[in-house]
């Protein structure tokens, strides 16, 4: 008789970005295909990022000596590139590319518009700048063989593909990161618990049901841990507790929908609140506003 070694069974996979991109859109706007020579310099926009593709050439990337705060949240003052580069800004931070006068360098490059701007998961989990040579960030090769295949040459449709190619090579790149957290991670943050696989359990139910009840117990039972080590854990890996977390993530769901002209009792008994007033202790809570005075200081949509 022949013995068959036990196995416990395989943790079924998990998607942990669908819910957030889909009540979080990004938006890429290809605006720059082929040659970049002497300087280029890129302003910073509320509620806009950038994705920088060098496919050929050498470069040097430079922050304005001013930007304190960029610099000491991880956006060195210069960084020299001499290989095929992906440059991630998720959120708005000025930056200058330098190049040589005549041939210069090949870029492919877009704009990213984040729903919530500010309020966007992502740019509140991610450092301000990401820097990874292409050769490292296995499975981009087709994405950017079609785009720069479709930035080439004129055809139909030519930009809205170029564009959605671009959402394309975010999502994958989101995705190598969240396989790879010791690469470009901050110390604490959304990212990092995505990449944990039990936190990740329960954080890709409360972005898919945030309007359920959602106590420490079901959420540490989701996780396959006991309440204690999972509040422990949690907080290591998120910077907050799994209550701010959850208060958190429905406060920039509330505000993207205000942001769509849907009215607060709607929003309320969608996110599990007993009513409006609910909701409203919540604004005043974390942005010290009513939910209308806080709509009402949003910049126009662009």
């Amino acid at each position: 008789m022949t013995s068959q070694a036990s196995s416990s069974p395989a943790a079924p996979a998990l998607d942990r970005l669908s819910a957030l991109f889909e009540r979080f859109p990004v938006r890429a706007h290809l605006f720059h295909a082929g040659p970049l020579c002497g300087l280029t310099h890129f302003a910073a926009e509320p509620g806009r990022g950038f994705l920088h593709v060098l496919r050929r050439g050498e470069m040097e990337l430079r922050h304005a000596p001013s930007t304190v705060r960029a610099a000491r949240a991880g956006a060195p003052q210069r960084l020299r590139f001499n290989e095929p580069t992906l440059l991630f800004y998720p959120r708005p931070l000025a930056h200058d590319f330098h190049n040589a006068p005549v041939e210069g360098a090949d870029f492919v490059c877009a704009t990213l518009d984040f729903h919530g701007g500010a309020a966007h998961p992502l740019v509140r989990a991610l450092p301000p700048l990401i820097c990874l040579p292409l050769r490292e960030v296995a499975g981009l090769e087709q994405s950017l063989a079609l785009l720069f295949a479709e930035t080439e040459q004129l055809r139909c449709g030519q930009r809205l593909l170029a564009d959605r190619l671009f959402e394309v090579v975010l999502l994958q790149l989101l995705r190598w990161l969240l396989d790879h957290p010791a690469a470009d991670a901050p110390s604490a943050g959304l990212l990092l618990g995505l990449a944990d696989e039990r936190l990740a359990r329960t954080l890709t139910a409360l972005h898919e049901r945030s309007g359920e009840a959602w106590s420490l117990a079901r959420m540490a039972e989701l996780a396959g841990m006991s309440r204690s080590a999972f509040a422990v854990r949690f907080k290591a890996q998120l910077g907050l507790t799994p209550a701010d977390y959850l208060a958190d993530w429905r406060l920039a769901l509330a505000q993207a929908q205000l942001s769509r002209g849907r009215p607060v009792k709607t929003i309320a008994a969608e996110l599990g609140y007993a009513n409006a007033s609910a909701l409203s202790r919540l604004f005043a809570q974390k942005t010290g506003q009513s939910p209308r005075a806080w709509l009402q200081a949003q910049p126009a949509p662009r």
